[in-house]
């Protein structure tokens, strides 16, 4: 015991006996959690070593020259005596990168590694929004390990787009094999979404559909925005919830049952209702603070945000929304019947369906492609 507060005391006189210095302290919410979270005393190692770093903050004088930086994913969990004026204060956003970021990014990575002449990182950094730097990172070593695995020694644009997806989803389970019956259920329930997805004019194109198993998914559906988005409308997410009920109502129209493969769609579905506050009914409020991760003390001195009738009205309309997403995809899926069974059938026989042959298959049917690529909707 003690040891943590012990640190941090020989830190900061290092600090002080060196300055002008800056101290950084990485991972800040490990040892900077909110006080009085847990049950019983609050004497432990990590809340010592906190309250040390409270003190020392706070026996600054203006002469020392002493800066002191942290970093955190989780500035949420923060014991507001950290937040103060005169200690972390200051607030510096680091958001995800865009699209010229990604590539000087992925240009970073790629020092050192043999590259064929078709790659162009321009693409691969179009085709990752939304991934942080750790996640390019790993994308280029994953695009090395399987040429590695196919006995090449330079890097093609296909093992960084093959990549993209492993990094998403995860490998690919070959030795996942689906019985010939939920191989046709997963071939419809991904061509649900699919099919929706080209049709609704709000929703992304798609960019690949598949029933190769990758991580905890027995089929996906690639899509990818038209362009790199930061504001979202009520329509683009009503749907992307028809969407996400598209492979859910096609395994109903088709089979005449459901299967548990629609869980992670409802789970979506329901997420995107509560949190954005799109509800005409309740208002410009966003309910749901239950979504955000909890911890034991502080679930147990929470309250809810809201009384039990507007619980109600809440459930009410998650219902009616998810109701009227199901009964867009229902709409469409019956229009289009013709374009979902052409969907399935070729997923069965080839497993997987490109950008192309996708838009060639909808274009017979009268359905106008869309130009743009990705973001993924699980089974």
């Amino acid at each position: 015991m003690g040891v943590g507060a012990s640190r941090v005391r020989d830190l900061f006189k290092v600090a002080k006996s060196n300055a002008p210095a800056i101290i950084f302290i990485d991972e800040i919410d490990a040892v900077g959690r909110h006080r009085g979270s847990g049950v019983g005393g609050g004497h432990d190692e990590r809340e010592q070593t906190l309250n040390q770093i409270l003190v020392e903050m706070d026996g600054f004088e203006p002469h020392e020259k002493v800066i002191v930086l942290a970093a955190t994913n989780r500035p949420d969990v923060l014991d507001p005596a950290l937040l103060r004026p005169g200690r972390f204060d200051r607030r510096v956003t680091l958001d995800l990168p865009d699209v010229k970021e990604r590539e000087e990014i992925l240009d970073i990575h790629s020092k050192g590694k043999p590259f064929a002449e078709d790659v162009k990182l321009k693409v691969i950094a179009e085709r990752t929004p939304g991934f942080s730097g750790a996640d390019l990172q790993n994308l280029m070593n994953e695009g090395a390990i399987l040429a590695a695995r196919d006995g090449r020694k330079k890097i093609s644009q296909y093992d960084l787009i093959r990549s993209i997806e492993k990094v998403m989803l995860g490998p690919e389970r070959k030795s996942h094999l689906l019985t010939k019956e939920e191989k046709k259920i997963t071939a419809y329930h991904e061509a649900g979404h699919a099919l929706v997805s080209s049709v609704l004019p709000h929703a992304d194109p798609v960019h690949k559909v598949s029933v190769v198993s990758r991580g905890r998914a027995a089929g996906y559906t690639l899509k990818l925005p038209v362009e790199e988005r930061h504001l979202y409308t009520k329509a683009h997410f009503l749907d992307e919830i028809a969407v996400a009920m598209g492979g859910y109502t096609a395994e109903k129209i088709i089979f005449g049952d459901i299967t548990t493969g629609a869980s992670n769609d409802l789970k979506y579905a329901t997420e995107v209702v509560v949190r954005y506050g799109m509800s005409d009914k309740i208002g410009p409020v966003a309910w749901g603070g239950r979504y955000e991760p909890i911890f034991l003390g502080k679930d147990f001195s929470s309250e809810k945000d809201y009384s039990e009738s507007v619980a109600k009205e809440i459930d009410a309309e998650i219902t009616r929304i998810m109701g009227e997403g199901q009964k867009k995809a229902e709409e469409n899926i019956i229009k289009y019947r013709q374009v979902l069974d052409e969907i399935a059938n070729v997923l069965i026989e080839k497993e997987t369906i490109e950008n192309d042959e996708f838009d060639a298959i909808i274009s017979k049917h009268g359905i106008r492609p869309k130009k743009g690529e990705k973001e993924a909707v699980q089974l």
